[in-house]
């Protein structure tokens, strides 16, 4: 049976830094839509909390989030991310969905 697997990531901008992560982050939508297995690749932010960005990605299976991590820009957001800003990412996989 395959499987979807979601990814989270909740992302909080450094001092300053709130431009250059929305940036990056806003890079990463067409690419990464027009990826095989991708379902879902989704940027929110919190109105209430300036610099604080959640992704939603959602993917066929685990090979494709994997060739996701693989991709040439997924890479240049791992090199950067660090200097831009406190990330939290989850791993999903469906228990209830509709």
């Amino acid at each position: 049976m395959i499987r979807n697997v979601k990814t989270v990531g909740v992302l909080t901008a450094r001092l300053g830094k709130e431009a250059d992560l929305q940036a990056l982050l806003e890079g990463l939508i067409e690419p990464s839509r027009a990826e095989p297995g991708n379902l879902r690749y989704d940027l929110w932010a919190d109105p209430a909390e300036p610099g604080v960005f959640v992704l939603d990605e959602l993917y066929v299976d685990a090979g494709a989030r994997d060739a996701h991590r693989a991709t040439p820009h997924y890479q240049r957001y791992l090199a950067t991310i660090a200097q831009l800003a406190e990330r939290k990412a989850f791993s999903l996989e469906p228990l209830i969905v509709a």
